[in-house]
Order: structure tokens, then sequence, then C-alpha cells
């Protein structure tokens, strides 16, 4: 069933411009400061000079994400995981799918559309995983993926810097972006570090003309980069035991130069780094050790809205007994400027943990959109915000075989009402239902679905949301017994053409599973929102 008056319903869903608006009656604050570009816009504190049509499309197509990374000895089976929420600028969505590259799909030369940089191609490229834009025209912004050398990227977490940055390495209107680095980085590399060493060369030799973060996994290690300037970077190997939290904003808050110019165990940076820190007096510390945080990074009124309070809620949920998270006396606050970038997590970490907190919109909390009682309700912005396009959740399980390790768990849509699927990344093809997406609303897909559930699941919030949460415990329990099947049946299976055809056979069967459940929750949700419209009437004929 195509559905494409859902237009006319979307913008009535609730009175007073609440949901139907950019952000929503309950996010005024938020969507002001969006609005007003202190945030999002790619321009804000001087970081770009991209010429007028540049500036225009990245402004529609920028991506205000949030980034959670964990080492394997901090998750709860030895996996390596990565995920980000990719969200859009406010006022608009990015119609989003699910699908494979393969090697001669790429061109001897790469050019991108928003700054029309050419980069040439090296000629062996791998297959790879990506969740790219679904209507054509503003580039791939391939976005997240893994290759088939089991090596997983994410990217970007749009971050933030500063005037004295920006003023000595002017951010450069014909580098890089964020629409181009999965594809011009993950089908080349066959290590997390490898990931890092070309990106960090590309940055050298091109530019970029935005500030952002990178993640990059394989089965052993995660790393993550950030951009400084225009031409400098910055990266850190996650120790295996921790977690990290990463808003829009610049995060590292410490970097050995010595190891990062030297043996580069837990360290990497572009090589002019340490003379462009003195040369520009960037180091702020009082005792030597160097907090790239303050050096490289911002603590504006519109972190304190925006970003911090995302960290907060985020280390709050994972270390609750560590610190004081609440009250007068708080070790930390939604305003903090001084919150860890890693730490070690009160318990391992499950996919649904990582899947909840990038789903919140601060329950629990003074700050809960939701919450009729909260006092400070809509002050920050959700993670689970309406913007969200998807989540994707990458993970490198190390007590597989390597040709079925890798697994990407999907979401589309708002994360508060959604629900995420696992999908086997080594393969050549997705399912049609999350590949098929395009700029037309249908629930033929799982995107547009997705979109529409959570439109209506938000507008009837108090009689819908436990039928998402069982929507999401029924997808949850049933997409973890198939990949526990189709695992057991590779494991007994020789012939690896044969594995091959097992994993795409389970990814089509989580698919029509997905749908099921999906139309099931569409069902439930359009009733409860249909039968508290405005002209109900108790009556019913004589």
């Amino acid at each position: 069933m195509v559905l494409r008056v859902f237009v006319i319903l979307l913008a009535s869903l609730c009175e007073g411009g609440g949901p139907a608006g950019p952000e929503g009656e309950n996010l005024a604050a938020i969507r002001n400061i969006s609005d007003n570009g202190k945030v999002l816009s790619p321009t804000a504190c001087g970081r770009s000079p991209l010429a007028e049509r540049a500036k225009r499309d990245k402004e529609m197509f920028t991506m205000a994400c949030t980034t959670i990374l964990v080492g394997k000895n901090a998750s709860y089976d030895g996996s390596t995981m990565i995920a980000r929420n990719d969200d859009s600028g406010s006022g608009h969505f990015t119609a989003k799918k699910f699908t494979v590259f393969q090697p001669q799909d790429y061109p001897a030369v790469y050019k991108s559309v928003i700054s029309g940089v050419e980069i040439p191609l090296p000629g062996s490229g791998l297959r790879i995983t990506a969740v790219p834009n679904a209507v054509e025209g503003k580039g791939l912004w391939a976005a997240s993926g893994v290759n088939a050398a089991n090596v997983g990227m994410t990217a970007t977490e749009t971050i933030t810097s500063n005037p004295r940055v920006l003023g000595a390495d002017p951010l450069v209107k014909g580098g890089i972006g964020e629409e181009d680095i999965v594809y011009l980085v993950l089908p080349y590399v066959r290590s997390a570090r490898e990931g890092v060493r070309r990106l960090g060369s590309l940055l050298e030799q091109y530019g970029t003309y935005e500030m952002n973060g990178i993640a990059f996994q394989d089965v052993d290690e995660v790393w993550w980069l950030e951009t400084i300037g225009g031409h400098h970077w910055m990266a850190r190997r996650v120790p295996d035991d921790v977690y990290v939290v990463m808003p829009n904003q610049l995060g590292l808050d410490t970097l050995d130069l010595d190891d990062a110019l030297g043996e580069q165990k837990e360290f990497m940076c572009s090589a002019d780094l340490r003379g462009f820190i003195d040369k520009y007096h960037l180091d702020l510390s009082l005792d030597g050790a160097l907090n790239p945080r303050d050096a490289f990074g911002s603590h504006d009124d519109a972190d304190h809205v925006y970003n911090t309070p995302r960290g907060w809620y985020m280390l709050r949920y994972f270390n609750p007994n560590t610190f004081a998270w609440d009250g007068p006396d708080a070790d930390f606050t939604p305003r903090s400027d001084d919150l860890p970038w890693c730490m070690v997590p009160e318990k391992k970490i499950t996919p649904e943990d990582v899947k909840y907190v990038l789903s919140s919109h601060y329950q629990g909390t003074p700050y809960d959109p939701y919450a009729a009682t909260a006092s400070e309700r809509g002050i920050y912005r959700p993670i689970g915000v309406n913007r969200n396009d998807f989540m994707a959740l990458l993970q490198m399980r190390p007590d597989v075989p390597e040709d079925f390790r890798a697994v990407e768990w999907l979401a589309f849509a708002s994360n508060a009402f959604n629900t995420m699927v696992p999908f086997y990344a080594n393969v050549d093809s997705t399912p049609e239902y999350l590949s098929n997406t395009t700029g037309d609303v249908s629930t033929d897909n799982f995107y547009w679905a997705s979109r529409l559930l959570a439109a209506m699941a938000d507008a009837s919030y108090a009689k819908s949301v436990f039928h998402i949460e069982r929507y999401t415990l029924s997808v949850g329990s049933k997409a973890n017994g198939i990949i526990n099947t189709y695992d057991d049946a590779q494991r007994g299976e020789a012939d690896s053409a044969a594995r091959a055809a097992l994993r795409t056979k389970a990814n089509e069967e989580l698919a029509a599973m997905v749908r099921a459940e999906t139309t099931d929750a569409l069902n439930k949700v359009l009733f409860e929102l249909s039968s508290g419209m405005k002209n109900a009437y108790s009556r019913s004929d004589a």
C-alpha cells in the first residue's frame, strides 16, 4: 500500500502547531537555536567560506548527530561497537536507504557534488554496505557501513571549533566533507588504523570545509578521529574497557603528542600538529598537559543547550552511581564543559543499551518533553529527536567466523518511536524493504513506515507509547532469534557460497519480520490517533 496523502495528515496531527512544526511545540527553545544557525549551520562561528551554492547545499543536508563507541572489553560479548544517529538539520528530513556498493561501482576519479573537489581513487576497492541518501542530486552521503575486510566506519559527527583555530587553519571551500568521507575511505582500508591514516592523508592533501568526528572499527580496535581546522586532525584509540559519548562538539580531552608523532600506539595526528599548536599559542593548559577540547573546541552558550546535555544524559545512564549527576551538589550537570570523553561503564553494554540511549529524550529528568509535570521540559535538544534519519550500530563479533562476524543494526526515523533490526553485513544485496526508499511517502519501505509511525505516536503519546514498547520488544526478540538460528546454520555449513546464501536469506527473513511488525504497530497507533480526533462523537447511529 502506497500512501501519498500523509502530508495533510501529518500537518494536522497536533493542536497548536506541535509536532507538525519543524521541531514541535515542546522543543521551541531548541528550534529557535537551530533555526538561528548557531549550532547546525556549517558557517556558524566563521567556520566556512563556502560559495553560496555549496553553502545552501550543505545547510540543507548537514547532519547533526550523536555517536557512541564501545571498546571490546566494555561490551557484553567482546564485540567492538560503533553507533551513530544520523540527523537532518532543522526544518527538513533526509530519506535514507540501506544498500551495497560493489568494486565495479567506483569511478577512477571521485567528484564531490558540494565542493566540486576531484580525487583519484585507488584501483582495488572493497565492497561496502552504506546508508546513502535515497534522493539523488546532493551527493552520496554513504554515512555508515562495513567493508569486505570487516572494517566498520561511521561518518560524520559534526563538531565545533573556535576562532583561534579557524583563523590559523581556515576551512577549505573546495575540500572534502561528510558527503564524501565514507566513500573515499572505507573501500580502501583493511583495519581501523588504516582508516585513520587514509582519512588523515586526505585531510592534509585536500582539506575540509567543515569540522567533523569520524569513527572506525575492526574486531580488535575502535578509533576516533577529529578534524582541526581545514587540514589538521587528531585521533585516539578507544581503550578496550571504556565507552565514548559524542554530541556535536569536539570531544577529545587528552592527546599524547609524543605517542601521536612517534609510535602511534594510542594516538595519531597530522605531522605538523605540535608546531601548529606552538605557533598559534593554542595550548591553554597551566600545567603543560594539553587538553585538546580547550585548545581546539568550543564552549558556547549554544553548546549548553544543544550538546553538553546529551553527553550528560548518556554518561548518567551508563554510570548512574559513579558520580552525582543531579541536584545542587552534582559533580556534572547538563551544562558542564568538562564531561569525560570516555568512562568505564558500571556494567557491560549491549546493543539494546546503545539503542535506548540514542533514543532518549531525558526520561526521568525535568527536561523530558513528554512528561506533563517536567518543570523544564523541552529546553535541551533530545538525542531521540524528530529529525533522526537513521541509526546504525556496527558490531564486530569476535566469537564467530569472519564471513559472518559483522552485523549492522539499523533503525529509521525518530529513535524515540522506532525499532532497530540486525542485518548481516557481508552480503552482495540488501532487502527491498530497506533499499527501495524514494522521496515519496510510502509504507512499502522501512524508512517512511518508521517516519509515519513516529509522527503518529508522538501525537498520541499517552495512548500509543505502550504500543511502541511492545513493538520494540517483539522485533528485538524475533530478530535476535533469527540471527541465532542463522549463526548456527552457518557454523554447520562448510561451503562458503552456501553460507553467503544463508546470510542473504536471513536478511530477507529479518526484513519480512520487521515489515509485518511495523504494519501491526501502524495499525494500532493509527487507531489511537484516529480515536482522539477533534470531530469525535460518542453517540453511534440509532
